[in-house]
C-alpha cells in the first residue's frame, strides 16, 4: 500500500553535504517505489531543478501543519525539531535517522533526547553513533552516489594520496601533512632515489593558508598541492587519478560518505578510528588511531610496501560497496518506515 511520506531535512539541494545527499537519495527511492513523498527543508534555491516529489522550502507554520496532517508517516533525516514539532498534535508514526552524534552538553540536548523517545523507530548510520547516542537504534550504513562515483578506466591512476573535505581543524589535514612528511623522510633515508609520492588536498576552508604554510615549513610543498573545492562529478573524475584516499578526522565523523565515494572511484581508504569511519571503510580500508601522525605514517609506509595486503583490501571493495548501494540502503529504510507505519 503506497504511503504518504513526509521527509524532513534541515538542509537539502542545492546545499552540499552528506545529509543533504542522502535525503535526496531516499526521497527519490521512496518515490520510485510508488510512495508519495514531500520534503520539508529550510534550504532555499534559485536553481530550476525538478524532482519527482514535492520540495517545500522555508515552510510557514501553516504549511508545517498542512503537511503533517497529510502524512501517513514522518521521517526525520537527523532530528529536525523546528520542522517536526507539529507532529505533537497529529501523533503520526515517526522514524528518526541519527546522521550525527548528539552533543549531550548542548543546551537543546534534553529536547532532542525527549524527541527521540517519542519516535516509533530510530536508525543510526553507524555502530559508533548507536552506542554513544541511542543503543536501541537499528544500524543502517549510508549510501553513496553510485551513479557519479565509480571507476573510470579511461582515467590514468597516476597520483598517490588524496584528502577530500573541509579544511577545518577537526578534519585532521594538518596531521596528514605531517605524516606525509615523515613518509618522504623515510623514503629518502631507506630508499634514496625512489620516486616520491604526491599528496593532494581537495577542499577549502579557513585552515587553508595555515596548511599551505605547514607544507612549506616541513619542506614538502613541492609534493603537496591544494586544488580547492570540487563538485560531485568533477570530484569523481579527480578521485579516479589517486590510489589512496586519506581521511584523518579527529572527531565528529558519524559515518563518512567520502570514504565510500573514494572507494567507489578506486581509492583505497586510510581512515582514523574516529567514530563511524571504520564502518565506512569496512574490510576494504586501513584504520589508524586518531590524532597520531606517527601511526598514520606507519600505515602509509606499510601499504606502500605491501602489495599483497593492498590487493586483498581492494578485493574486498566490491562486496563492501554493494552493501551501500543507494537502492539497497533505501529499501532498508523503507522497510523500517513501513513497519513503523503499521505499528502506529
Amino acid at each position: 500500500m503506497p504511503l504518504k511520506i513526509l521527509l524532513l531535512s534541515h538542509h537539502f539541494f542545492p546545499d552540499i553535504g552528506g545529509i543533504e545527499v542522502n535525503s535526496e537519495i531516499y526521497a527519490r527511492a521512496f518515490s520510485a517505489a510508488g510512495h508519495q513523498v514531500r520534503v520539508l527543508t529550510w534550504s532555499t534555491s534559485t536553481t530550476p531543478v525538478s524532482f519527482p516529489f514535492a520540495v517545500i522550502r522555508q515552510p510557514s507554520n501553516r504549511q508545517l501543519f498542512q503537511h503533517h496532517a497529510w502524512a501517513d508517516i514522518v521521517f526525520e533525516n537527523n532530528p529536525c525539531l523546528r520542522l517536526a514539532w507539529p507532529n505533537v498534535f497529529f501523533g503520526r508514526p515517526s522514524v528518526i535517522s541519527l546522521n550525527t552524534e548528539l552533543d549531550r552538553t548542548a543546551s537543546v540536548a534534553w529536547a532532542k533526547y525527549a524527541w527521540l523517545k517519542r519516535a516509533t523507530a530510530v536508525i543510526s548510520v553507524s555502530e559508533a553513533v548507536r552506542q554513544k547516542c541511542w543503543p536501541a537504534a537499528a544500524v543502517i550504513g549510508n549510501p553513496y552516489r553510485a551513479s557519479e562515483f565509480k571507476h573510470r578506466p579511461e582515467i590514468a591512476r597516476t597520483e598517490a594520496f588524496v584528502f577530500v573535505g573541509r579544511l577545518v581543524s577537526q578534519k585532521g589535514a594538518n596531521l596528514a601533512i605531517v605524516a606525509f612528511q615523515r613518509v618522504l623522510k623515510r623514503l629518502q633515508e631507506q630508499r634514496p632515489g625512489s620516486p616520491k609520492p604526491t599528496f593532494t588536498l581537495i577542499g577549502d576552508g579557513p585552515e587553508r593558508a595555515a596548511l599551505e604554510a605547514l607544507a612549506v615549513s616541513l619542506d614538502v610543498h613541492q609534493h603537496v598541492q591544494f586544488l580547492g573545492f570540487s563538485p560531485g562529478r568533477t570530484l569523481a573524475r579527480q578521485l579516479n587519478r589517486y590510489r589512496y584516499v586519506v581521511v584523518p578526522s579527529l572527531f565528529g565523523e558519524a559515518f563518512g560518505n567520502v570514504v565510500l565515494e573514494g572507494l567507489a572511484c578506486g581509492c583505497l581508504p586510510i581512515v582514523s578510528d574516529s567514530d563511524g569511519l571504520p564502518d565506512a571503510a569496512g574490510p576494504a580500508g586501513l584504520v589508524f588511531p586518531r590524532g597520531n601522525a606517527e601511526a598514520l605514517a606507519d600505515t602509509i609506509w606499510e601499504i606502500l610496501h605491501n602489495p599483497a595486503r593492498e590487493k586483498k583490501l581492494r578485493q574486498a571493495a566490491t562486496a563492501h560497496l554493494a552493501a551501500h548501494q543507494p537502492a539497497l540502503v533505501s529499501a532498508r529504510y523503507l522497510r523500517v518506515l513501513t513497519a513503523a507505519t503499521a505499528a502506529g
